[in-house]
């Protein structure tokens, strides 16, 4: 059974309340949040006090996506009492290991995003440490981009590495998700699926949301 995380990157930012309500009621199991500052991608999106103001508007957790520089200065921004993961990328790390522990240190679950063309070796000597490593299926930066085939073959390979060190990490997949494409991902060994405007692109979000459920959660 794999999780679908909507990314709110594709939702009515004037309605986002309300918007994450419909994907509450459609059944979602995260809130995706994609935080760009416009230095380590082409985009600028939201802040922390964005992501602190949905606290206590939702009962579901939180999934934070940092395609930021520097992130180790801004992680206590995006905790909140629903932040379960905040995820950073290995690109925008220096000190990756570091930046882990930090992450754990707040009390919240620690995540590592990879872009298309980065190898999972980068990860060897930190996957132990890993609650979730999110894939990247577009290279970062703006929603409603294709999905990128090479992905399914890294998330082959990353839950081939997963079953046989018998780590616990999930693995997550963010860019280009689509009905069409949900239950490839889901066989390829894939625990959390983004998907941005193939949910809020919906006329009906709640019944795009269980659309998605029927597909990924039997």
């Amino acid at each position: 059974m794999s999780k679908l995380a909507p990314s709110i990157l594709s939702s009515d930012f004037s309605r986002l309340a309300q918007q994450v309500s419909l994907i509450e009621e459609g059944g979602a199991d995260y809130v995706h949040m994609d935080v760009m500052d416009g230095a380590f991608v082409p985009n600028i999106t939201f802040g922390g006090p964005v992501v602190k103001s949905m606290a206590g508007k939702t009962s579901l957790p939180f999934d934070v996506h940092l395609m930021i520089e520097h992130p180790e200065l801004r992680l206590k921004d995006f905790v909140t009492p629903q932040t379960e993961f905040i995820c950073v990328h290995q690109e925008a790390c220096t000190h990756l290991h570091r930046v882990v522990q930090q992450i754990k240190d707040l009390g919240v679950k620690a995540g590592v995003a990879l872009n298309p063309a980065t190898s999972l070796s980068v990860l060897e000597y930190v996957l132990d440490d890993l609650d979730m490593v999110l894939i990247m299926s577009v290279n970062p930066g703006f929603g409603g981009q294709k999905f990128i085939p090479g992905a399914v073959d890294k998330i082959r390979r990353l839950s081939y590495i997963r079953e046989q060190e018998k780590l616990n990490f999930v693995i997550e997949v963010d860019g280009g998700v689509t009905l069409s494409n949900a239950a490839m991902l889901k066989d390829a060994g894939c625990d959390i699926l983004v998907a941005g405007s193939a949910v809020f692109g919906a006329e009906d979000i709640p019944a795009r949301v269980r659309e998605f459920k029927a597909i990924i959660g039997d």
